[in-house]
Formats: structure tokens, C-alpha cells, sequence
């Protein structure tokens, strides 16, 4: 008798495993990719904000006096690259929009590494005056697989993947 009760009951198992151990196991890939997440926010976010304070501190008067220390966007797309470790500069799109005049954006290995960019002093004459605001705002593409279940959620582009954006706004100190 006890052979017979333990053959028709050997699905029990199954079912409870489909009723518990999914779910449970959606919930710890959610945890990892939501962390993996707040990680690459909050390194943007860090690097932004470097990029930022570097070029603040090099406004109106960096070349006056024989000094020469103007800011380039090489050495602004410099500082942000040293700031995110571990994140591709292929893919991150980096904005660099003074207070007056037109923005540039370009993706943060062209910021580094153009022949343009070496030479080009930002913010640009006209817009480095101490008090004068400077923006730079960074898109990296974050690829997750929950992002698909998230509510109220479109990715854009590729399935699961969503842009990750971080911008530091902040004042010409001299």
C-alpha cells in the first residue's frame, strides 16, 4: 500500500517546484539585473559629475598670464572616461551644452580620441564666464533581460534594452 501512495503522489514535486522555484528564481535574476542597474546609474552619474567639476574650474581666465590650462573636450571626455571604470566609451553618448551656443554631442571614444576635439577649448568663448552654467549630460544603453516585464516600460531599440540617462549641471568658478 505505502508503494502505491508514493507512486501517485511522485508529482508533487514538480508542481511544487512550478509553483515556488520559478518565481523565486525571477526574482533573483530581477535583484542581480536591478543592481547591475543602480551600479551603472550611479557610476554615470559619478562620472558626469566629475566631468563637471573639471571643466568649472577652467573658465574665463585659463589663458590669460601665460597659464594653460583651458579645458579641451578631449580632456573633459578624459576625466569622464577615468571616472567610469568598466564602462564601454563606444557606447556612451556624451553632450556638452554650454550656456550659450550650440551643444556637442558625439559618443565619449570620439570625445577622446578626434583630431577636432584635442584642439577645441569648451565651454567655447562667450559661454566661460564665471557664473555662466555648463551641462553635460551622458546615454549608455543598459541590455536587461527583466526590462521586458518592467511596467510602463518601452525599450527602445534592441528587446530589453533601455538608455540609462545622467546629467550635472553647474556654475563657471573662474
Amino acid at each position: 500500500m505505502t508503494g502505491r501512495r508514493y507512486h501517485r503522489s511522485g508529482g508533487n514535486a514538480l508542481v511544487e517546484f512550478t509553483l515556488a522555484g520559478i518565481p523565486l528564481i525571477f526574482v533573483l535574476v530581477s535583484i542581480f539585473q536591478i543592481s547591475i542597474g543602480m551600479w551603472l546609474y550611479h557610476s554615470l552619474a559619478f562620472a558626469v559629475s566629475e566631468g563637471t567639476r573639471y571643466t568649472i574650474v577652467h573658465g574665463i581666465n585659463c589663458a590669460q598670464n601665460g597659464n594653460n590650462y583651458c579645458v579641451t573636450v578631449s580632456k573633459i571626455g578624459a576625466v569622464i572616461n577615468g571616472a567610469a571604470p568598466g564602462l564601454d566609451p563606444n557606447q556612451m553618448t556624451v553632450t556638452l551644452t554650454p550656456y550659450s551656443g550650440s551643444a556637442t554631442t558625439d559618443t565619449l571614444a570620439n570625445l577622446m580620441t578626434g583630431s577636432t576635439y584635442s584642439t577645441t577649448t569648451w565651454p567655447p568663448s562667450g559661454a566661460n564666464a564665471i557664473g555662466e552654467p555648463v551641462t553635460i549630460s551622458v546615454l549608455y544603453p543598459f541590455n536587461s533581460v527583466v526590462s521586458m516585464f518592467w511596467p510602463g516600460t518601452k525599450p527602445i531599440g534592441p528587446l530589453g534594452r533601455i538608455y540609462m540617462p545622467a546629467t550635472s549641471t553647474d556654475l563657471i568658478q573662474f
